[in-house]
């Protein structure tokens, strides 16, 4: 998520804001960076497609997203709330008012979270902070070479780390699983493939621990830059207008998703937080 309220943005973050959107616009060139069980043999094959989930949001209605910078805030009168587990980054960072924003948004009756996502070869090591041994003996059922299979386990254990998270604050039947994939984390620059495990690796963990949809948050240029323009089996997708009012951002809605999945929800920023409309 881009977030405005009480952060400083880095310069990268500024650029994003202004022009996160479907744009192709380039980047500055400083800004190019990039317990839960499973079966002991899992072949993956990353152009399966995904079951069909409901959409839990109501077309029309208005939601908020919340996260770590927002702590202690109330949260606002809304029809759904999304909520980040996450602090900024996977696995060693995490939202500590997670639990309270979670309740908050709860009031709603449609409280969903969403994850920060990110492939780095230091996210391999089997360190008791990033890369589980569940999820390294899982993958040597997917599909890939070594590097494709680790990608995958990153994934994996991303998503096992963050359900341990949430879980362990109170956070119960999201109504939505979000992937938040942005270029403000780290992803591979030189094999994108490494990128697309790492991401189905998320989504087949979090599709084998819960009944919930899941779907992607990002914009088409980010999509495509981190991915490549894989088309990976989700539900929906959530995208980032960059826009400061509603009635701009609700126009994207005719737009087609950036994963090829529909479009459920579109971002804006007024009053200081990001704002959401359903589709």
């Amino acid at each position: 998520m881009f977030y405005s309220a009480g952060l400083t943005l880095s310069p990268c973050a500024r650029y994003l804001r202004q022009t996160m959107s479907t744009s192709s616009r380039p980047l500055p060139g400083r800004c190019v960076f990039f317990a839960v069980p499973l079966a002991a043999a899992l072949t993956v094959v990353l152009s399966s497609t995904a079951s069909a989930s409901v959409d839990p949001y109501s077309s029309g209605t208005t939601g908020y997203d919340y996260s770590y910078v927002q702590c202690g805030a109330a949260a606002p009168q809304s029809s759904f709330g999304v909520v980040g587990v996450n602090a900024g980054y996977p696995f060693t960072y995490y939202n500590t008012c997670l639990d309270a924003e979670f309740a908050a948004a709860a009031k709603t009756g449609n409280a969903a979270v969403y994850v920060n996502t990110g492939y780095d070869p230091t996210y391999t090591a089997i360190d008791g902070r990033h890369t589980t041994l569940d999820c390294a003996n899982a993958s040597q059922g997917v599909t890939g070479d070594s590097a494709q299979q680790a990608a995958w386990a990153v994934g994996c254990s991303e998503a096992q780390r963050d359900i341990s998270y949430a879980t362990s604050q109170a956070v119960a039947q999201p109504s939505a699983w979000w992937l938040d994939v942005e270029i403000a984390n780290s992803w591979s620059t030189s094999d994108l493939s490494l990128n697309r495990y790492a991401i189905r690796g998320l989504i087949d963990t979090l599709r084998s621990s819960t009944p919930a949809p899941i779907g992607i948050y990002s914009t088409a240029y980010q999509w495509n830059l981190i991915t490549g323009g894989f088309q990976p089996p989700v539900d929906a997708n959530w995208l980032a207008t960059g826009q400061r009012n509603l009635r701009r951002a609700k126009t994207y809605c005719s737009s087609t998703g950036f994963t090829g999945a529909p479009l459920w929800l579109v971002q804006y920023v007024a009053a200081g937080y990001d704002h959401d409309y359903a589709c």
